[in-house]
């Protein structure tokens, strides 16, 4: 079953980082979308159980969506700019 956890919106100062998702009890299978509006490219970083982590540099005006098995920790980071715009995040249970 796929839970579909409700959209949050971003608006990130320059060299600022926020946490968008936890799941500390062991990881889950998850997708991940971030749409950045903004004019600065923003990073979308991944954290999973015994994985190295993923960093994505998402660009101005584009968006991204990926499949992640094990996510523990989703976070954005913005660079050199402020980026805005939202995340969208699905779980699922197995």
């Amino acid at each position: 079953m796929a839970i579909l956890l409700p959209q949050q919106f971003f608006d990130i100062g320059p060299f600022i980082g926020k946490s968008y998702y936890e799941d500390l009890r062991g990881g889950t299978n998850a997708t991940v979308t971030v749409n950045n509006f903004g004019p600065a490219p923003i990073d979308l970083v991944l954290t999973r159980v015994n994985a190295p982590v993923i960093t994505y540099t998402i660009p101005a005006a584009s968006s991204l969506t990926q499949t992640v098995n094990l996510l523990l920790v989703v976070a954005l980071l913005a660079s050199f700019g402020a980026a805005f715009g939202d995340i969208q995040i699905t779980t699922t249970d197995f």
